[in-house]
């Protein structure tokens, strides 16, 4: 017993603190799609639990809101002529497919897990009840949040905005395919130049592609930080938590 609380003591003393005690993690429905460009991708999925996982254990408290764009993107058919109410429902429940996905990786490597759903649907998911949500993040659950607001004209980006601030996050992690925000697509323009920090309101004007206007703009009114980075650096989540600079960050002033 006594070496068994002497490596504990150790291992507290060696741990650097975590910067954040609760945070959201925003995942795009593409995020789960890999390279692959649509569905789910096997190798990925199991792959962002794992990241999950190594951060949770640290006793983080994390919520995850998942698009639905590698299945379905309402935009894109509302563009076609469907109904926009009725593509961003539909958009919904691609979230809810992915929610589910997710959780069966997670449990898979022992992470337990609870999907609130903002549609009802009590079969397969819980419904979205803020105070319960907090109760399982205290109990070291992983919460994914599908269904989006559960309200059409209204993104994902938006409902990881709201429900961070609902449950009481203090930042928002924002997975992207590049490191960060920059001028220009990385990925297409070798010229373009890394943000470390910005504010709202330059995310505003000059039409960065980091959320859309209204998460940004309910983010700047709350105060509340933004981190933008590359979910394809391994251990980057967990870089996150223990305050290294890594992505770029968005917030109310510049350093």
């Amino acid at each position: 017993m006594l070496a068994s609380n002497t490596g504990l003591w150790i291992r507290a003393i060696l741990m650097p603190e975590l910067k954040y005690k609760r945070v959201l993690l925003k995942l795009s429905g593409e995020a789960l799609a890999g390279d692959t460009g649509y569905g789910i991708e096997e190798g990925m999925i199991r792959f962002i639990a794992r990241e999950i996982k190594e951060v949770s254990v640290l006793g983080l408290q994390i919520a995850v809101v998942v698009g639905g764009g590698n299945i379905f993107r309402g935009l894109v058919a509302t563009a076609q002529g469907m109904d926009r109410a009725v593509a961003d429902y539909m958009g919904m429940l691609a979230t809810v497919i992915n929610g589910l996905a997710l959780q069966d990786a997670l449990e898979q490597v022992r992470i337990d897990t609870r999907v609130q759903t903002a549609i009802e649907m009590k079969e397969i998911a819980e419904p979205f009840i803020r105070r319960r949500a907090i109760r399982h993040l205290e109990k070291g659950r992983v919460v994914i949040f599908v269904g989006g607001t559960g309200n059409p004209y209204f993104t994902t980006d938006t409902a990881a905005a709201l429900r961070a601030m609902e449950i009481g996050a203090e930042v928002v992690f924002k997975a992207t395919k590049v490191d960060g925000v920059y001028t220009a697509d990385p990925l297409k323009d070798p010229t373009a130049q890394k943000f470390d920090e910005l504010t709202y309101i330059e995310v505003l004007n000059r039409k960065l592609n980091v959320m859309d206007s209204t998460a940004i703009s309910l983010c700047m009114d709350n105060h509340f930080p933004i981190v933008v980075f590359n979910l394809r650096e391994r251990g980057i989540l967990k870089q996150l938590v223990f305050g290294e600079k890594v992505g770029t960050i968005v917030k109310a002033k510049s350093s």
